[in-house]
């Protein structure tokens, strides 16, 4: 027998890393854990994804939900919602500013409800807005922003490869219903701030580490993280709290032995400054033996003494998202490509997170402009850095990076040679065949049947003319966020162009994350890829 046909009545039916789910939806059941008994609580969100949390007694639920029947394109109609336990009775608190509600949580207490959101109301869009931190009074309707008087994120996670990254709030009551201990992602680093209910933060743990916050104890003086750092893997860490700090102490030592086998190399951080002056941080990372030559004893003012080195040959790799940032954790593929002979290269251009909203927001639908104009200030820094063979330079990125990379084939022949993987390269068909079906003049402007002409302009496709740079495209068959469609686009149009392409595809099981949560042996094949492409056309023979 043949598969089944899929017969769709509603455009909510997949989603990358999940599948194909057609009509079905999440729902809350109640069920009783000795008896089995259950019975149906809640299954009216349009999409099935809805956070929700008891009442410190037990009597009520609180749910974030959309009803809305275009709730995919509509986001910023969520409701927090409230369900009498016992009698079934639902009702949607009122006099809450409208936005997106997610990942409610009751203080101890019972008095408040806080929740991750937003207060733009319909002009907010995928990504660009900051994701702040609600409290509700839910019996008398006032709500408060707690960090309405900064610009930090609540979704700005640092991205990495040694798993998913969750761009989900995360946040913990203490235990006296005062203040809450937050994640908050800013310049590349990732740490825990403990937020009172007047607004005011004291960041809990320091240093360049990505902390991943966990749950706090029953007494909140302590809570748990996965802590990394540019040369250490996650590691699971308890932290001791105080009202101003955290004493960390790790608890697990998983990758120890792996680590202890290898030379990992450290990050340097630099800021550089964009054509327009607008501040850009970048990070290098060395080969072993190959870092930054150390100031000498007796050198003035400490500087630091250059002795005349081998030049060696450079990677840039760009994050996707666009809206996420890379940053101070552990990244295993660019140890690899260090460890391999390459001075790897990343940034946070404009549209990442981490640096405020008006950051984030340049790009929006804008891009390969501000963006673009940032990616140039690295790759001219990589240039006349004193370490590098200008004639070696190769870029590379996933998603939106993948979108930069065939932009910049596309645009600039300072590039020996291109990989990019799981990329955009049509914005026009994107909006149509991604998981997120896309609302006409939201996030881009126009649509994608009749006014494209705007994506259009921002496709990388319609630059390919100009491309001579040798190019690897990596894609996923199953990869339900940038369809495989990009890829093969991509493909063709270079080799028609008579360009030297590879095109590797991985299986339909694989997904857009395959990099970080593919099947091992495919992510060993594709780092192989990598390390064999970059040595093709950045080593010299």
């Amino acid at each position: 027998m043949s598969e089944p046909a899929r017969v769709l009545d509603d455009w909510w039916y997949r989603l990358d890393g999940d599948g194909y789910f057609n009509a079905q939806r999440h729902r809350l059941f109640l069920v009783d854990v000795e008896g089995g008994e259950h019975r149906l609580l809640y299954d009216r969100d349009t999409l099935g994804d809805f956070s929700y949390a008891f009442s410190p007694d037990s009597r009520r639920l609180a749910i974030t939900s959309n009803r809305d029947p275009k709730a995919l394109i509509k986001p910023w109609m969520a409701e927090l919602l409230l369900l009498d336990i016992a009698g079934g009775k639902l009702e949607a608190l009122t006099g809450l500013p409208q936005g997106r509600k997610e990942q409610v949580a009751w203080s101890p207490n019972g008095r408040w409800l806080a929740f991750a959101g937003r207060t733009d109301g319909p002009d907010g869009t995928y990504g660009t807005e900051n994701v702040q931190l609600l409290v509700c009074d839910w019996r008398h309707g006032h709500v408060r922003n707690l960090l309405a008087h900064t610009d930090y994120c609540l979704a700005a996670a640092t991205l990495t490869d040694t798993g998913e990254v969750d761009f989900n709030a995360r946040f913990e009551w203490a235990p006296d219903s005062k203040s809450l201990v937050v994640r908050l992602g800013w310049h590349g680093e990732t740490h825990a701030g403990r937020l009172a209910l007047d607004g005011k933060l004291v960041f809990l743990t320091k240093g360049p580490a990505d902390h991943d916050l966990g749950n706090l104890s029953s007494s909140g003086r302590r809570a748990a993280f996965v802590r990394s750092t540019a040369t250490r893997p996650p590691e699971v860490f308890v932290g001791e709290l105080s009202r101003r700090r955290a004493r960390l102490r790790a608890i697990t030592d998983f990758n120890g032995a792996w680590v202890r086998k290898r030379t990992l190399q450290p990050i340097e951080s630099r800021w550089i400054t964009s054509a327009d002056g607008v501040k850009v941080q970048v990070w290098a990372m060395y080969p072993p033996g190959h870092g930054p030559e150390p100031a000498r004893a007796g050198a003035r003012g400490g500087a630091t003494v250059r002795r005349r080195r081998k030049r060696l040959p450079a990677v840039l790799e760009i994050h996707g998202g666009p809206h996420g940032q890379y940053g101070v954790g552990f990244f295993h593929e660019f140890q690899l490509l260090a460890s391999s002979g390459f001075i790897v290269f990343f940034a946070n251009p404009r549209g990442s997170k981490g640096y405020g909203r008006e950051f984030c927001a340049a790009i929006q639908g804008a891009w390969g402009t501000v963006d673009w104009q940032d990616v140039q200030a690295v790759t001219a820094f990589m240039k006349d850095h004193p370490r590098v063979d200008a004639l070696r330079l190769g870029v590379m990125g996933g998603s939106y990076g993948g979108y930069m990379t065939t932009w910049a084939i596309g645009h600039t022949h300072d590039f020996a040679a291109a990989i990019t993987d799981r990329s955009v390269s049509n914005v026009v068909s994107l909006g149509a065949t991604s998981d997120f079906v896309e609302e006409p003049d939201r996030y881009f402007p126009g649509n994608f049947w009749d006014r494209p002409e705007t994506r259009w302009e921002q496709s990388p496709i319609k630059y390919l003319g100009n491309a001579s740079t040798p190019t690897l495209i990596i894609h996923s068959e199953g990869d339900l966020r940038c369809n495989i469609e990009q890829a093969e686009q991509l493909f063709a149009a270079l080799k028609l162009l008579d360009v030297e392409t590879r095109f590797v595809r991985y299986p339909r099981s694989t997904s857009h994350g395959m990099s970080r949560g593919g099947p091992p042996d495919l992510r060993i094949h594709r780092l192989h890829q990598i390390v064999e492409w970059w040595e093709k056309h950045l080593k010299r023979r």
